[in-house]
């Protein structure tokens, strides 16, 4: 009898064990041109930056040209430096790149803010993309419509990267089915949609907001808290680098006044340029920061 109640007793024992092991997520989406992606040099992150975030997960999708096979492979790993400009994914490993975005600080400071929750990140983003079809050039268009190039745009892009991320029953490799929650989705895009021409500066609002709203829509959630980062220009040279972009600023501006569940972080016009077009390293770290915190005063709207 004693036997049976401790094999009873181990069994229950075993089960809580294995059950507080399941994961509850909070997903943030990332996402936008190069910006988004990331240009700032690893080698000039302070040493705390340099590891590991301990118990952060981030999917980011393997990105492709309009026209080209949707893609977004990719693999769930714990967030290190790496995943700006030069990562690639083949689904099976992941090619780390010499470069960061703000997704390091980002949850870092969530961390700090939310230290109860646990944190995972879906990444995807491309240099150069627009959302604007008429200002896509080479690099790729958000516009899910947009049906050149053999039909398949930036937004499949997105899709087949959210498709993948989320058929991972256990993202951190525990051995237990993890819950996925969508709690936001950051923004930093617009620098393209402001280099040809007034007319298309001035769609921005319409665009993006159409764009914010499908990408919630896709996350299944339509009052998503979105965090948009406020273009800039370096100024580089003498002159604008984005001819129209205080229009798209003000676009942007816009957009936030009159969605509701939105912020705009305007840390941007304080950073430093790695090139005329892309900040620095302690510009990423202090987007991160600001995301972060817009974010989380957000979210305690709900």
């Amino acid at each position: 009898m004693c036997k049976k109640i401790f094999v009873l007793l181990l069994v229950f024992l075993l089960s809580s064990f294995i059950t507080l092991s399941a994961k509850t997520y909070k997903v943030y989406y990332l996402g936008g041109q190069s910006n988004a992606e990331g240009q700032g040099r690893i080698a000039d992150l302070p040493a705390e930056l340099q590891g590991p975030v301990k118990g952060v997960m981030i999917y980011q999708g393997n990105t492709g040209l309009d026209g080209t096979p949707v893609d977004g492979r990719g693999l769930w790993t714990e967030l290190k430096p790496g995943h700006g400009g030069g990562f690639r994914s083949d689904g099976v490993t992941n090619k780390y790149g010499n470069k960061i975005g703000l997704e390091l600080s980002f949850a870092r400071r969530m961390l700090e803010l939310d230290s109860t929750a646990n944190i995972a990140i879906i990444k995807y983003a491309r240099g150069g993309s627009s959302i604007d079809s008429l200002a896509t050039g080479q690099w790729g268009c958000w516009e899910p419509d947009y049906r050149q190039k053999g039909g398949i745009n930036q937004y499949d892009h997105f899709l087949a990267t959210l498709r993948n991320a989320f058929a991972v029953a256990d993202i951190d490799g525990d051995g237990e089915t993890d819950t996925l929650i969508p709690a936001g989705i950051l923004w930093m895009q617009g620098e393209s949609d402001s280099a040809f021409s007034e007319e298309i500066a001035r769609r921005y609002e319409a665009h993006l907001k159409r764009l914010m709203d499908l990408i919630r829509a896709a996350l299944r959630r339509d009052d998503l808290p979105v965090i948009i980062g406020r273009i800039s220009d370096s100024g580089k040279n003498g002159r604008n680098v984005w001819k129209y972009c205080d229009i798209v600023r003000q676009c942007q501006a816009d957009y936030v006044a009159h969605d509701g569940y939105a912020a705009l972080a305007t840390g941007t016009d304080n950073y430093g340029y790695s090139d005329p077009y892309h900040y620095n390293a302690q510009g990423y770290i202090d987007m991160g920061k600001e995301f972060a915190e817009k974010l989380f005063v957000l979210q305690q709207k709900f």
